[in-house]
């Protein structure tokens, strides 16, 4: 059963264009990790400074993978300094489940 989690990533405004860049350079790299089935990042169109992240993994294993890279610990370090408050993480399942 895949594992999909929604994530919110509350960024000061003046740092918003850098997490932005940041999560965009790791796209790639995580959607070629075997367990990816979906890694979509989107910010807010409301004009606030908040990311968002819509992934679907294979399992919760392949998630903590994700998480384990090197990549993703570089941008988690970076966030220290970007974020307003700590990201949320919402385990969601679809509706017919």
């Amino acid at each position: 059963m895949s594992y999909t989690v929604f994530a919110t990533i509350p960024v000061k405004p003046e740092h918003l264009d850098d997490a932005r860049d940041a999560v965009a350079a790791i796209v790639p790299q995580t959607r070629d990790e075997a367990g990816c089935e979906h890694f979509e990042p989107y910010r807010a169109a409301d004009g606030t400074s908040n990311l968002y992240i819509f992934e679907r993994w294979a399992d919760r294993a392949a998630f903590d993978f994700h998480h384990a890279q090197d990549y993703t610990k570089a941008v988690f370090a970076q966030y220290e300094d970007w974020l307003r408050d700590a990201p949320t993480l919402v385990e969601v399942k679809e509706l017919k489940d």
